[in-house]
This record gives structure tokens, sequence and C-alpha cells, in this order.
């Protein structure tokens, strides 16, 4: 099944089951597929639906830092939620012991030697944790393992 599916089938059961906060955020999520639908103009697939699911969940990830600097509890509490809402549709992270291991493959097979070869390491790593990794943490352990 894909994952529009998925999500449309999640909402239908939210609905049923009266579960406002999870068919909000369900329904935030659906619409924002359907914009990149419109703006790709064809059907998603589930490469494209993950990467716009992948970029709702970054924004929030960032407006609960921000409402935590804030002092702003409530929001923070509501945004907390929504983000255990996405993380359902999100495939497995990866550990920091894995993404750490990507990195010393790659740069072992980049052949980087120091911290000028950053952006080539960047370059070859991101493709393969795509999704499955934050790219701050994969930014600070090539730059750990660079200097």
């Amino acid at each position: 099944m894909s994952l529009v599916q998925t999500i449309t089938d999640d909402m239908k059961t939210a609905m049923k089951a009266r579960d406002k906060k999870t068919l909000s955020v369900i329904r935030m999520l659906k619409a924002a597929l359907m914009n990149e639908k419109v703006k790709v103009n064809h059907e998603l697939n589930d490469e494209e639906a993950q990467a716009v699911i992948a970029r709702e969940y970054k924004q929030r990830k960032e407006s609960l830092d921000e409402f935590k600097k804030g002092n702003r509890e409530d929001l923070a509490a509501d945004t907390q939620e929504e983000l255990k809402v996405v993380e359902k549709y999100m495939p497995k992270q990866l550990s920091q012991a894995e993404i750490e291991k990507i990195v010393a493959e790659t740069i072992s097979t980049v052949g980087a030697t120091n911290t000028a070869d950053f952006g080539k390491v960047m370059g070859a790593v991101m493709p393969k944790v795509k999704g499955k990794a934050d790219g701050k943490l994969v930014n600070q352990a090539v730059k750990s393992q660079l200097s």
C-alpha cells in the first residue's frame, strides 16, 4: 500500500474515532501532499511523498525548538503531539552509530583527508541517508571525523 493511501486510511480511522488532534495533523499532511501533487503535476510516488513528510517533520521540529527557546510550553506541547503523529509516516531513523559508520565508509571511499573535503563527503553521504537521518547529525559526524 502506498504512503498516500496509508495516510488516507488513517484519516478515515481518526474521523471514526473522533480523534481531533490526529485528524488535524493528518489533514495538514494530506494538504501538503496535495499541494506537491499539483506542483509536480502527477501522482506522487512513495519517494516523493516521503520527501514531503520529511519536510513537514522538519518544520515541526524547528518550531518545537523555537517554542522551547521562547518559553511557550503550551505551543511546544501541541507541536510535540503533532510530531508524534508525523513520525508514524517517517522511515526508521538511523542511530548516531549507524550515521558515523556510513560517514567513515564514505570518507574512505572518497579519499577525504581533511576539512577541505567536507563538501565532497557531505555530497556523497546525504543521498545514502536521505530521509533516514537529520542533516545536522550527519554534518556533525562528518566534521568530527574529518578534524
